[in-house]
């Protein structure tokens, strides 16, 4: 990155430095290839809107969003077909997301290109945002 081009990872996803706050939260989604990119900027605006004064970081290479400086409740990830969108408490949403992990708290939404439901998403990152963070 330092001559100001992006990596892209396997499945096009954005390989970003560390960093705390919404810069490098910014350049990830700038970073997001084709169809993603918008994709990556509404699930960053319907997070910030819902989470007033959401905590943004981007960690291994996806953004992550806390309630607080050391703790998240969702990220995503970018795929080739799909955005991964995780919820660390997701196993406590309802409606549940139906994307399982090897970890029972942790649940996936994977959302298409066309694919995001705006108001399920909301909801779900609203409830999350009242469960308790899984640390850093």
């Amino acid at each position: 990155m330092a001559d100001g081009k992006v990596t892209l990872l396997s499945g096009g996803n954005p390989q970003i430095p560390k960093g705390d706050g919404d810069a490098p939260v910014q350049a990830f989604i700038a970073a997001c290839p084709e169809w993603k990119r918008p994709l990556a900027e509404r699930l960053d605006a319907i997070l910030t809107a819902e989470v007033p004064g959401v905590v943004k970081k981007v960690r291994w290479n996806s953004p992550f969003y806390g309630v607080d400086e050391a703790t998240w409740f969702a990220s995503y990830h970018c795929f080739t077909r799909y955005m991964k969108v995780t919820f660390a408490n997701g196993a406590r949403l309802e409606p549940l997301p139906k994307g399982k992990s090897k970890h029972s708290d942790v649940r996936y939404y994977d959302v298409p290109e066309d694919g995001l439901d705006e108001a399920l998403f909301a909801e779900w990152v609203r409830q999350a945002a009242k469960l308790p963070g899984e640390a850093f």
